[in-house]
């Protein structure tokens, strides 16, 4: 949509008004960093990176000039989250307490849910649902989240935490719900460009990551063994 300015000249407004037709959803033309004016700038851009190809992981993952790398690996963790909500929605369909009882990858791995005062099991779409309440309060949190352009350094460590629980979602639908999986990941890419950020990062452990889904991932574990 476009208005016209004070000026005479023409601005594109990037707002989807009530009513807008799916196909027309966020159509507009792409913005360069340094033109975003607000403090969700970088929201914005991850957005339009993702938008504009999401199966462009290394594009989606380049910080633009000038943004903080904690404030980059947050608004990345936010973002996840929001789109981990799609998997969610479609995991109700089928992972129902009386099949799923626990959260489980593997019959190796069994998690404890943490939304308790002393963490126990849940069932695995309880677990998932807590999970990102969880991860949004955190997100979301004055105390440790003040601002979206400077992050202190003791509230970026936090990330990693969060990156373990919700990493955890990825598996059981892996592990358990594959074409459910599958589906989604085609729509979205979400796990590989997950896996790709927090091994950036180091965030998580290559150990702790058991979905098999890059391409040149079992050559990292080798190395990692090695």
């Amino acid at each position: 949509m476009k208005m016209k300015m004070a000026d005479g000249n023409s601005a594109v407004l990037r707002r989807n008004r009530p009513g807008t037709k799916a196909e027309d959803w966020c159509n507009w033309s792409d913005e360069a960093f340094e033109e975003m004016d607000s403090t969700l700038a970088v929201q914005q851009f991850i957005q339009q990176a993702i938008r504009k190809d999401f199966t462009n992981i290394e594009e989606i993952l380049t910080p633009p000039e000038g943004v903080e790398e904690g404030v980059w690996k947050y608004e990345h963790l936010r973002q996840f989250c929001m789109e981990l909500n799609g998997l969610c929605v479609k995991l109700q369909t089928e992972c129902h307490p009386e099949q799923c009882s626990q959260m489980t990858a593997t019959e190796q791995w069994i998690f404890l849910c943490a939304a308790h005062k002393t963490p126990k099991e849940c069932p695995a779409i309880d677990y998932t649902r807590h999970t990102l309440d969880g991860a949004a309060c955190l997100l979301n949190s004055n105390k440790y989240f003040p601002s979206r352009v400077c992050i202190k350094e003791s509230s970026v460590n936090k990330l990693g935490s969060v990156c373990r629980r919700v990493y955890r979602i990825f598996s059981h639908a892996y592990f358990h719900h594959r074409t459910l999986f599958d589906e989604y990941e085609n729509e979205t890419y979400l796990c590989r460009r997950f896996t790709k950020f927090v091994t950036k990062y180091n965030l998580m452990s290559k150990d702790n990551l058991i979905v098999p889904i890059l391409e040149d991932q079992n050559a990292i574990d080798g190395e990692s063994e090695a």
